[in-house]
């Protein structure tokens, strides 16, 4: 979306700002009437579900981008980052009791499943307003939704940036190797509340597919898969 305004890539704000301080979140920075350093990007983030975003959202027809995730994986990624934020010299919670809770349905931004499907079912409804994507293939195929990215916010590559490369560039601008490598996001803290402070690095762990594997046992595996199959069933929609 910025891209124009944004062509001199040694001063884009990715380079020394945070991503969470580029683009503020809807449950937290304006809790905090707080402002982003960047007014000119029109962007907001959230992680709320779909049935608890404001009602101005929808009526001002504002665009949603959601991105999903294989449910082992954002298991994994969540006891990661709570583990991490939390312990501050405690052991971390035991990964057989946070498992748990994930398979009831007890999440941070509530049921998994049912946070999925609430942007899945809104985006058939309203295909022209939310664009639901897949983490896994974005990282396969990145340059296909880069560009259905473009083309959904209204500001499709030109020929002339394609021949430049411009969808590579803004592909390795945000990979995660490149984001995590950063000195801003290797050092440095992100305050969600006045009483915590999540240090920056703790937002890059591995940004792999198939991390759980790592993790999980085939027990485990096999139960959280079961109970996926049985909450999606009917649905249309699979994570494959």
């Amino acid at each position: 979306m910025n891209r124009a305004c944004l062509d001199d890539s040694t001063k884009n704000p990715l380079l020394v700002t945070m991503p969470h301080e580029c683009v503020p979140y809807l449950e937290v920075d304006f809790f905090q009437q707080k402002t982003t350093q960047y007014p000119e990007l029109p962007l907001l983030a959230t992680h709320l579900p779909y049935t608890s975003l404001p009602e101005s959202i929808p009526s001002l027809g504002c665009k949603l981008v959601y991105i999903c995730r294989e449910p082992k994986d954002v298991f994994v990624s969540l006891w990661h980052f709570i583990g991490n934020v939390k312990a501050k010299g405690n052991e971390k919670f035991p990964l057989e009791k946070a498992f748990d809770l994930f398979c009831q349905g007890i999440s941070p931004n509530g049921p998994y499943w049912e946070h999925v499907l609430g942007y899945w079912n809104a985006s058939l409804r309203w295909p022209e307003r939310i664009l639901f994507l897949k983490y896994e293939e974005l990282k396969s195929e990145a340059p296909l939704h880069v560009r259905r990215l473009a083309e959904f916010m209204g500001c499709p590559f030109s020929l002339e940036e394609e021949k430049e490369g411009v969808v590579e560039k803004i592909i390795d601008l945000c990979s995660f190797q490149n984001l995590s490598n950063l000195e801003v996001n290797k050092t440095g803290k992100y305050t969600i509340f006045a009483s915590v402070a999540v240090e920056n690095n703790n937002y890059f762990r591995k940004g792999e597919v198939g991390d759980w594997k790592n993790c999980l046992t085939e027990e485990m595996k096999e139960h959280l898969d079961r109970i996926t199959e049985h909450k999606l069933r009917g649905s249309g929609f699979t994570f494959c």
